[in-house]
């Protein structure tokens, strides 16, 4: 290691050492961020963090390790995360339509996520079909095992902790359907839309999947206008980060629209970086420049090449660019702009 970073343990031949064995254990990229990490352990053990806090540490840098591992082959491939009840069962509208958005995820080129338990997270799996699932399971006393259908598949993670589990659903998906669920289900909806309208988490079409025949979404929708738009809880725009539907060739279409020219985004110092699948005209930058001026702090939308720091990250370097001054508050009218670029014209295949 050339240079030690400057977050260090305090005693210079600790850290000599702790580089020294970075070299050693053969790792070159990176190394920075694993001599922080060996820092961050050494001194919980120097200032005598409890036995229970290090457990728990200690094994969620395990599972997340693991989970990075599991999915790393599968990297390049989008995928779709199902929310939903365990207690739905076989032959339920609910179920039936979580397994035909398995299937129809699967037709697309798309892996589906579930948390590998029973009912909605079952019918998604089996809608796609082991080869083509992910499942991110919580160990719970009365919920021990997977269901049968991701059961001792190498795809199946299990986890001991939620927020581990969460941050794994975050990472890995491209796209989230939430069907009808209890208190879980409701925890997965609101915290997902909360990270996406402050920006913790990517932007992702969130679909809200109603069986023919229920109101479970319609109702939370309604509750959500009368409650939280209406008295100025939430801003107008926040209704564009999910869309209802009953349709689940609607919800799936949905999810590959989403991504039918916008591919990523990246902040790269003061801008906002989005990677396209095809450039926009100068006459449909005008007029997004226009449409979305609130959240763009000065300038306009200007097509770009490649940042340095891209560059230095070969960072999808053969996509189309677009870059400005985003006000990092707007997220919800970010999605509306992804939502105008994805519309405007058929993206390159």
């Amino acid at each position: 290691m050339e240079q030690l970073p400057r977050y260090r343990t305090g005693h210079g031949e600790v850290d000599q050492r702790i580089a020294s064995v970075i070299d050693d254990a053969g790792i070159r990229d990176d190394q920075d961020l694993i001599f922080e990490m060996v820092v961050s352990a050494l001194r919980m053990g120097r200032e005598d963090v409890g036995r229970a806090d290090l457990k728990l540490v200690n094994a969620a840098l395990k599972e997340l390790r693991y989970a990075f591992h599991v999915f790393a082959p599968y990297r390049d491939i989008k995928k779709c995360t199902i929310f939903g009840s365990a207690r739905i069962t076989s032959g339920d509208p609910a179920y039936e339509s979580a397994k035909h958005l398995g299937a129809s995820m699967a037709a697309r080129d798309w892996m589906v996520m579930t948390g590998a338990g029973p009912g909605i997270m079952a019918a998604g799996l089996e809608g796609a079909g082991a080869e083509n699932s992910f499942g991110i399971n919580i160990v719970l006393p009365f919920e021990a095992s997977a269901n049968e259908f991701i059961a001792d598949d190498p795809k199946l993670i299990n986890f001991r902790y939620f927020f581990t589990r969460k941050v794994t659903f975050m990472k890995e998906s491209h796209g989230y359907a939430i069907l009808p669920g209890g208190f879980g289900t409701m925890d997965e909806a609101f915290e997902l839309l909360t990270l996406m309208q402050t920006g913790k988490s990517i932007l992702a079409p969130v679909v809200l999947l109603d069986p023919e025949g229920s109101t479970y979404w319609e109702r939370w929708q309604d509750f959500v206008s009368k409650e939280l738009l209406a008295d100025g809880l939430i801003s107008p725009a926040d209704m564009s980060l999910f869309l209802l539907t009953n349709s689940v060739e609607e919800a799936a279409d949905e999810m590959v629209r989403f991504y039918r020219t916008y591919h990523s985004a990246r902040a790269v110092g003061q801008r906002l970086v989005l990677r396209l699948r095809r450039s926009p005209d100068d006459d449909e930058l005008r007029t997004l420049t226009t449409e979305f001026g609130d959240i763009i702090e000065d300038g306009a939308i200007e097509r770009i090449e490649p940042t340095e720091s891209e560059v230095r990250d070969r960072d999808n370097l053969d996509l189309d660019r677009i870059a400005f001054r985003f006000n990092r508050h707007g997220y919800a009218r970010l999605r509306q702009l992804i939502d105008a670029l994805n519309d405007a014209t058929p993206a390159t295949p």
